[in-house]
């Protein structure tokens, strides 16, 4: 296990499904490290930055999304990225030496034009987002990072900025984090599409379990069947997939039934439904007293960065030390 695990969330909306089961489950399998949790609020401002409040607001509520999804602050450091200024002064010191080859090969960079609505992105931070994001992991010396695969090529130009600056100015200043691949479903949304806020396709930590239950009523199922008698193909299926996910013990029943047309698509949300429903209704009532605290959650914060900040500010002397910056 590595000692110093880094990792972060951006504060773009309130946690969903998608982002418990890819990220937050990980984490809470990584607090008993010396874990740092960001909420990266820097990286939510590439994509966000005409939101005015919207991204201080929306930092609250993820946060209490975290922590109604079982993250302990006791076990690990939830700190605020812009209130640990050293993150965007190395950024700066970084992007000096990183060749802009390196950013536009980035294959998630286009990716995320297409994906992201509402803003002209084509901007110099959302280029050199990656940049900041090696910054994040560089300044806490983490040896090791929790990502997906396709998150893998953000984690591989950190360690190429790590070490072409280690051989400009011969020190061995920053560590060359290792991935900590994790098995992370690509959870769909009601659409079918991957799910995601720009989508507006999401079950959220914090909905209602009702409101649960009604989303999943809206779910859509196998295009080919139109009618109750006609048979259908799981594999293409969302309501099915997360069938896999929270009711394994009846899932090759469900796809039989599917397969043979003995079962309709009403009955099988149902059936869902009522496995899904029960796995999310302790978030949101852990959710629900946490939402009285939020004056609590900004002192977690603020601890949480002051923590951050002593490792960070000793990282960021030595790489000044380094570069001769300073006096």
């Amino acid at each position: 296990m590595p000692k110093r695990i880094l990792s972060g969330m951006r504060p773009t909306n309130k946690l969903h499904l998608g982002n418990l089961l890819g990220a937050l489950e990980n984490w809470k399998k990584l607090e008993g490290s010396e874990s740092f949790f960001m909420i990266a609020d820097w990286h939510a401002f590439t994509t966000q930055y005409e939101s005015k409040t919207h991204i201080k607001e929306t930092t609250i509520e993820v946060v209490l999304d975290c922590l109604a999804a079982g993250l302990d602050p006791e076990k690990c450091t939830i700190f605020l990225q812009s209130l640990v200024p050293e993150h965007a002064e190395l950024a700066l010191l970084l992007s000096m030496i990183t060749p802009l080859s390196w950013l536009e090969r980035n294959p998630t960079y286009k990716d995320q034009l297409k994906e992201e609505k509402g803003g002209e992105l084509h901007t110099h931070g959302f280029l050199g987002y990656p940049v900041l994001q090696a910054a994040d992991i560089l300044l806490y010396k983490a040896d090791g990072v929790p990502v997906g695969d396709d998150q893998l090529p953000h984690l591989e130009l950190a360690r190429e900025i790590a070490r072409r600056f280690n051989f400009l100015y011969k020190k061995k200043v920053f560590v060359e984090a290792e991935a900590i691949l994790t098995n992370t479903p690509k959870i769909p949304g009601l659409d079918g599409r991957k799910m995601s806020k720009s989508y507006g396709n999401t079950i959220d930590l914090s909905d209602l379990p009702e409101e649960v239950d009604k989303k999943v009523m809206q779910m859509v199922t196998d295009p080919a069947r139109k009618r109750r008698e006609d048979k259908g193909h799981p594999e293409v299926c969302p309501v099915y997939y997360f069938h896999t996910i929270f009711n394994p013990q009846n899932e090759k029943t469900v796809a039989v039934e599917c397969r043979e047309a003995e079962r309709g698509c009403v009955e099988c949300k149902k059936e869902m439904s009522s496995h899904l429903v029960p796995f999310m209704k302790p978030i949101y009532d852990r959710r629900k007293q946490l939402d009285l605290t939020k004056a609590k959650v900004k002192d977690l914060l603020v601890e949480g960065s002051k923590k951050a900040q002593t490792i960070a500010k000793a990282t960021l002397a030595e790489a000044k030390e380094a570069v001769g910056i300073g006096v």
